[in-house]
């Protein structure tokens, strides 16, 4: 089984602090990680992690930082022949306090995905992932040209939405596709009944501090949050994401592949920055 993902690659600079700073101040760093990261990285990775073969369809600096991000997608067995490289590497600097994220982003127009990169890995892949806070114009190109199971992350205008075999959206995204309140898991219910109505045949929704709603034409499931004590939330939509697409990649029902998802995303979430080891991980019941 093969998921090609198109989306962000980055350096992740995590620092852990006991307060934030106000202007003029200083704080003492209680933990610093420097990590390969990018929302596309974390999800390719995540997706290895979990059985599949995963290609990366990104973006690396050609400079020395780009070189590690390669080498590091490498070694954790992500294929970067899809990987091209020009500019400067992106940078987020991912501030934990509290178990609450900031992010500092330095992501140059050139380290975006573009049409022109995609390549063979995506009409090949049984799933393709597209990670949406790339170009409008290279997410609907990845559509077009997937050959498999279209996965969508993240806000989808309405052409996007009528291509895709699966939305998932966390709390706030799922608000603004719907124009609507989700503060229950009813309310999902309702908003995830709005979006299959507009194309996808499975719909992913986050009742933050709560839940996830999986609905489909037939059905839907409430998978309740896992017990993990919450570190920094970074990370994990993506390893959501990385296990909802492996999962129905490989034949589950979406029940099945919603426990999985989550399961994933709460081992993402009980440490600082967005990379995660989800080996050996398996659907809860197995």
């Amino acid at each position: 089984m093969r998921i090609a993902v198109v989306g962000q690659l980055a350096r992740d600079l995590v620092l852990v602090v006991p307060e934030v700073p106000g202007a003029g101040a200083t704080s003492p760093v209680l933990e610093r990680r420097e990590v390969l990261g990018g929302k596309g990285a974390n999800i390719a990775v995540n997706a290895v992690q979990l059985g599949a073969s995963a290609a990366l369809v990104g973006v690396a600096g050609d400079d020395e930082v780009g070189d590690h991000l390669v080498e590091r997608l490498r070694a954790d067995g992500v294929d970067t022949s899809s990987v091209a490289r020009r500019g400067k590497s992106a940078l987020i600097v991912d501030v934990v306090c509290g178990g609450k994220w900031r992010y500092l982003q330095d992501i140059p127009e050139t380290s975006l995905v573009a049409p022109t990169d995609l390549g063979p890995a995506v009409a090949e892949a049984d799933a393709v992932v597209v990670q949406l806070q790339q170009p409008h114009d290279t997410a609907l190109a990845a559509v077009r040209k997937a050959g498999g199971l279209v996965v969508l992350d993240g806000v989808a205008t309405p052409d996007l939405l009528e291509r895709a075999d699966v939305l998932r959206a966390d709390h706030q995204e799922g608000e603004e596709l719907t124009g609507r309140s989700i503060g229950s898991p009813g309310d999902a219910v309702a908003a995830g009944r709005t979006l299959v109505g507009r194309g996808p045949d499975l719909v992913a929704l986050e009742v933050a501090g709560e839940a996830n709603v999986l609905v489909w034409s037939s059905g839907e499931v409430v998978v309740p949050l896992t017990e993990e004590d919450v570190v920094d939330t970074t990370g994990g939509g993506d390893a959501f994401v990385a296990a909802l697409a492996v999962a129905l990649a490989r034949g589950e029902r979406p029940e099945e592949a919603g426990r999985l998802a989550v399961a994933a995303a709460g081992r993402a979430v009980d440490h600082a920055g967005g990379r995660t080891d989800l080996g050996g991980l398996r659907t809860p019941g197995e």
